[in-house]
C-alpha cells in the first residue's frame, strides 16, 4: 500500500498569457513547477500540462484576446487549482470567438482538430462557461483526486481512445486489404 503525503499546492494560480504561441512554454513551465512542488503525481502533472497546451492553442487559434485587444496584441488567462477535495481544475479564458468549443472529427490526414478529443480522453470532465463581456472559459477537471495513490495511472488505454479508425471504417478504403498484396511476393 502506498502512502501519499499531500503537500500544499497553491489553491489558485492565474496568469496572463500572450495571445499567440509565445507564452505557452512559460505557462507550461510554471504549471509543472507549481504542481510538482505541491506533490501532485507526475502522470497527473503531465496530463495537466498537455491539457493546458491544448487549451491555450485553441484559445489563440479560435478565440479573441481578452478586453477587445487585437489578435496577437492581447492576452488570454490561464488558471489552475487543486481544491480542498483534491480536484485539479485547469481553465483558459479568452475573448470569445465565432464558434463554440466542440470536439471535431478531423480526417486522418488533417494537421489539427484533435485537441478537445485529447482533452476528453485524458480528463475526468470538461465544459465551456460564458463569462461577462463575451469572454469564454473552457474548464477541465484533469483528475478528481490528485491525492489518490493511483492518480494518473489509469491512462493505460489512452492510445486506444484517441487512435485513428481502422482502415475498413474509412470511406473509399474497402476491398482487399493492403496485406493481401504481399502474398504474391512470397
Amino acid at each position: 500500500m502506498a502512502l501519499v503525503v499531500a503537500q500544499e499546492v497553491p489553491t489558485s494560480s492565474s496568469m496572463a498569457v500572450p495571445h499567440g504561441p509565445a507564452g505557452v512554454g512559460e505557462a507550461r513551465r510554471r504549471m509543472r513547477e507549481q504542481l510538482r512542488g505541491g506533490g501532485v503525481p507526475e502522470p497527473v502533472v503531465d496530463d495537466a500540462v498537455l491539457i493546458l497546451s491544448e487549451l491555450l492553442s485553441n484559445a489563440c487559434k479560435h478565440g479573441r484576446p481578452l478586453q477587445g485587444a487585437l489578435a496577437g496584441d492581447g492576452c488570454v488567462r490561464a488558471a489552475w487549482r487543486v481544491d480542498a477535495a483534491g480536484r485539479l481544475v485547469v481553465e483558459v479564458t479568452d475573448g470569445g470567438g465565432p464558434t463554440r468549443p466542440a470536439p471535431a472529427t478531423p480526417s486522418i490526414t488533417a494537421h489539427g482538430g484533435r485537441g478537445l478529443n485529447i482533452i476528453t480522453a485524458l480528463a475526468d470532465d470538461w465544459g465551456v462557461r460564458d463569462e461577462a463581456h463575451g469572454e469564454v472559459t473552457v474548464w477541465v477537471v484533469v483528475h478528481s483526486d490528485v491525492h489518490d495513490p493511483d492518480a494518473g495511472h489509469r491512462r493505460h488505454d489512452f492510445a486506444a481512445r484517441v487512435a485513428a479508425p481502422p482502415v475498413s471504417a474509412i470511406p473509399g478504403m474497402t476491398g482487399p486489404s493492403f496485406a493481401d498484396g504481399f502474398d504474391e511476393l512470397d
